[in-house]
């Protein structure tokens, strides 16, 4: 689906929150400030889009912006300043759906997603070595037999097959994978930030700050360059003298349910967006989006699911969704029994009532 952006709309701006590609094709990103620009290589092409994944997430997206003027104006802010957007907002309020919204409208590829746990640390978003993945191939090449040098210079062993190679056993992780040196930026989403260990947001700063990174394991290899594995299925990378960095730095998107604060220098480099739950009007469009069409019983429950909101506590938009598929289905009728299945449908998430 595309769409046109809106004549009003300032020139910096070239996002427009429709999900939708404009009618000409993805838009090129104003240039990044001199303060954020990077040399990373060899340039990359990033992978198509994931569009089962997408629409999961956006339905069917209909050129209507899903999102206020302020939430637009924040994403082309940071997407002008090439600085990560650091959204709060309670749970279920499509934040992480934001990220996928972006990709789409921009034409970015395949969003990667770093999900965020207690036991998260740095490297598990930059890389993986798997050390005795390459010991156990290491040992059963040399059974194969004594060692002999190829006539390419390569070390073969008996049967032809040369040493496994150190690239084989690295995996970088999204984050390591979204600082490759794309020509276009990717977008990674670091789901829920603020269920990770104290000492991770403090760990990102220098990454996001200087787009690169190093893997120590290849600093000490004694190849100028090494083919890695990637967090995209079945794509590979190559890697200079242990280190990556970024061409274009990415669209970072970081979500928190406001479980705890982060420390001033993390928020200093973050652009904030606080979200809340979409008016009447945006919830309509969400949801006919994700059913093609606005079902007919969807404006009664879209202003039920309001009605709980206004009333306090946690609700997910999944809620709504849950209770209209059901009704288009034919699973609620007007009855007791389908009345106590939607209330508990659109409960509060906080208290379970």
């Amino acid at each position: 689906m595309r769409g046109t952006p809106p004549e009003s709309a300032p020139g910096w701006h070239v996002f427009h929150g429709t999900g939708a590609l404009p009618d000409g094709g993805p838009v090129p990103l104003p240039e990044a400030p001199p303060w954020r620009r990077f040399r990373g290589e060899p340039v990359l092409t990033p992978p198509e889009d994931d569009e089962e994944a997408t629409r999961r997430r956006l339905g069917q997206v209909e050129p209507v912006s899903q999102l206020d003027a302020t939430s637009i104006e924040m994403v082309n802010a940071a997407l002008l300043l090439r600085r990560p957007l650091l959204l709060t907002g309670p749970p279920g309020v499509g934040k992480s759906t934001l990220a996928f919204l972006v990709a789409r409208e921009m034409g970015l590829g395949r969003v990667l997603v770093w999900s965020i746990v207690s036991r998260t640390n740095l490297r598990d978003g930059l890389y993986a070595y798997d050390a005795l993945g390459r010991a156990q191939a290491i040992a059963a090449w040399r059974a194969a037999g004594p060692d002999s040098p190829g006539t390419d210079g390569v070390e073969r062993g008996a049967d032809g097959q040369p040493l496994p190679s150190l690239g084989d056993f690295i995996t970088l992780g999204p984050l390591g994978t979204a600082l490759l040196p794309y020509e276009r930026p990717r977008v990674l989403l670091i789901d829920e930030l603020d269920k990770s260990d104290l000492d991770l947001p403090n760990d990102l700063l220098h990454v996001l700050e200087n787009g690169s990174y190093e893997v120590p394991e290849l600093v000490r290899d004694s190849h100028d360059s090494m083919a890695v594995h990637t967090s995209d299925p079945d794509r590979r990378a190559s890697v200079r003298n242990g280190r990556v960095e970024c061409r274009e730095f990415p669209v970072v998107v970081i979500t928190s349910n406001g479980e705890r604060e982060f420390p001033a220098a993390f928020r200093r480099r973050c652009l904030p967006l606080e979200m809340t739950t979409p008016s009447r009007e945006k919830l309509l469009a969400i949801v006919s989006n994700h059913f093609r069409s606005l079902p007919p019983d969807a404006e009664p429950l879209v202003d039920l699911f309001l009605e709980r909101v206004r009333s306090g506590g946690t609700h997910s938009l999944d809620q709504l969704f849950n209770a209209v598929q059901l009704t288009t289905a034919g699973g609620l009728r007007d009855d007791g029994s389908s009345r106590r299945l939607l209330e508990m449908l659109l409960r509060d998430l906080s208290t379970g009532r």
